[in-house]
């Protein structure tokens, strides 16, 4: 985490002093649940809950000799309670115990605030797409225009994508949200499940149906998986606005604010700063499934080169992604957009973007599709080679007129019948947010 790319909101679940506090919810709640079996006395239960210090310095101090932060933590506790209570604090859980409950918790609430960074952006996107359901905009296809589309339609389809990734967050956030305090093996030799189901359903998780010394790490692997997914999404939108707003195209570009600079160099320049940054931290994001997905396999019941991993792409995925998302969002809830422009982008091709429905217009008439499309390319390259207005030359063409006569030809152009099936298009999408798709 830097703070260049941090929000606090989502950042503070990473911080040393949370992942403590948390380590001593786990470790009350497993005091409480011996105390629920009769094994730890309820006066040293309730003294421990009353009088436990969560003195991060004294554990910091500690773990500088014991070289085991979980160790250091747990001598810290005792000290506070005295050596009469302390004792039970612990009780038959090994380190794992802790780490993991710990660990599911803060990538949970780090999915939470991720989930409302998608409804957020999924707003942003229906709004715009339903100000823009009707603009016209040239569709590419290898970055050559190919036919009519609008901006709304764009949008409407980001909005689809970006649903389908909060859906796969919200499988994983269920996935991740398993804690284990199951001992060393994963046995419960020295801790009951009893203890294990009274601390997951106080800090609100699951109990994993089955571990060893760990949570098995396939449930990680999902959870980075669907974040990688997202900021992949996210820089496919980027990427379209970067195109958007080059000079050649301008058909929308970033909100340019009073005072801001572009260049240090060149007092012109307007730049797509915000979505080249949301394009550099998807790839920060994705970095993280390769590392996640090789945590899966361990040795045995457990080593740690998974630990090292985690410190890493807990905190960094989730807090990168959170910044991504909010900044996307404002992208484009600002995005200026020029219609005109994109329409003079149109008038480029000439009329070329209505080949198809020349061809299969002649289709109809009883061409076969390979002599249609012969009649129809010729007249385009013609076109397309010579600077020529396609239109004009496919309504005067002799063999057009008279398989198809004037007025149907000219019907092949009407932009309305391009377009008619974007109210459809826009039912689907957003006619039931809970339609599945």
């Amino acid at each position: 985490m830097i703070p260049r790319y941090s929000r606090d909101v989502i950042a503070n679940i990473w911080t040393e002093e949370r992942k403590l506090e948390i380590w001593f919810e786990v470790e009350l709640a497993a005091v409480e649940g011996w105390a629920k079996l009769g094994v730890v006395p309820d006066e040293a239960s309730s003294h421990i809950r009353e009088h436990a210090i969560l003195d991060v310095e004294r554990v910091k101090e500690i773990e500088r000799i014991t070289r085991h932060d979980v160790a250091a933590f747990v001598q810290s506790l005792e000290e506070s309670v005295g050596e009469e209570h302390g004792r039970w604090i612990h009780f038959g859980m090994t380190s794992s115990d802790v780490l993991d409950t710990t660990l599911a918790i803060q990538l949970r609430d780090a999915a939470d605030i991720l989930l409302e960074d998608l409804d957020n952006l999924m707003a942003a996107i229906k709004r715009r797409a339903e100000e823009h359901k009707m603009t016209p905009m040239i569709g590419r296809s290898h970055g050559i225009h190919a036919e009519i589309t609008t901006f709304g339609h764009v949008l409407a389809t980001w909005y689809d994508e970006v649903r389908r990734g909060k859906r796969r967050l919200e499988a994983a956030r269920e996935q991740i949200a398993y804690g284990k305090v199951s001992g060393a093996v994963g046995t419960f030799a020295n801790v009951p499940p009893a203890v294990e189901a009274h601390v997951c359903e106080k800090l609100g998780l699951s109990a994993a149906p089955s571990s060893t010394q760990i949570v098995q790490r396939d449930r990680h692997a999902e959870y980075f998986s669907a974040l990688a997914l997202i900021a992949s999404s996210l820089e496919k939108f980027a990427v379209q606005v970067r195109h958007m707003q080059r000079t050649e195209v301008n058909e929308a570009e970033e909100k340019f604010h009073a005072g801001q600079k572009g260049s240090s160099a060149m007092p012109h320049k307007r730049n797509p700063v915000l979505s080249e940054n949301v394009t550099g931290l998807a790839r920060m994001v994705r970095s993280a499934v390769l590392p996640a997905m090789e945590n899966v396999a361990l040795w045995h019941e457990r080593d740690i080169s998974h630990s090292s991993v985690e410190r890493i792409i807990g905190p960094d995925a989730t807090v990168l992604l959170d910044f991504a998302l909010v900044r996307m969002t404002g992208v484009i809830d600002n995005l200026v957009v020029y219609p005109e422009r994109m329409q003079r982008n149109i008038d480029l091709s000439r009329g070329l973007p209505y080949s198809q429905a020349i061809l299969l217009e002649l289709v109809k008439v009883g061409n076969s599709r390979q002599s249609a499309y012969k009649m129809v390319q010729s007249v385009a390259m013609k076109a397309w080679e010579e600077g020529l207005d396609f239109k004009k030359l496919a309504t005067e063409d002799e063999a057009m007129l008279e398989q198809l006569g004037a007025e149907r030809l000219e019907a092949c152009f009407s932009i309305d019948r391009a377009l008619a099936h974007i109210p459809d298009i826009f039912e689907r999408v957003f006619g039931s947010s809970e339609q599945p798709r």
